[in-house]
């Protein structure tokens, strides 16, 4: 099944009501079989901290009833509701700013800041740009750069053990 966004922004809005958000939504499987993978996290949440496998349950428990009622999902569709991990993907604008001061790292389509595709370092927050939003981040070398939301595939936070 293909992603759909009448059932994603019913989704984000049950789940905040659990008192959660909505990290990232990937569909997938078959058409006869779809899956639909849901990370969720805190608002409030500090890393390392946050989701557990009890409100995993929760939120599958409170989602199932209305997705089995759905006459657009077929009845053997798979949930899976998850943490986003030690490693969360940084998502929606406010996580930006959220996750400021964290070490993360950002992937890009292509060479990012004239360096390289993969860039670790300290984020400084999401700024508007001459080419819209763009990553604020200051790398290990103290050099700060400013990347565009378009050029980047994905930016996490970076685990470290302390």
């Amino acid at each position: 099944m293909r992603s759909s966004p009448e059932i994603e922004r019913e989704i984000e809005a049950r789940v905040e009501a659990l008192g959660f958000e909505i990290v990232e939504v990937r569909w997938g499987g078959s058409g006869g079989r779809p899956s639909l993978r849901l990370r969720i996290d805190r608002p409030d949440a500090v890393v390392g901290h946050g989701v557990t496998v009890d409100d995993c349950a929760a939120v599958s428990r409170a989602l199932e009833p209305w997705l089995d009622a759905r006459p657009d999902l077929p009845p053997r569709y798979v949930l899976e509701v998850s943490s986003p991990g030690v490693d969360r993907p940084l998502t929606k604008d406010r996580d930006f700013q959220r996750f400021r001061g964290h070490l993360v790292a950002v992937k890009g389509h292509e060479v990012l800041a004239g360096r390289a595709r993969r860039l670790e370092g300290e984020l400084l927050g999401l700024e508007e740009g001459e080419a819209g939003p763009a990553v604020r981040m200051r790398l290990a070398d103290g050099e700060e750069v400013y990347i565009p939301r378009g050029q980047i595939a994905g930016i996490n936070l970076v685990f470290t053990w302390k």
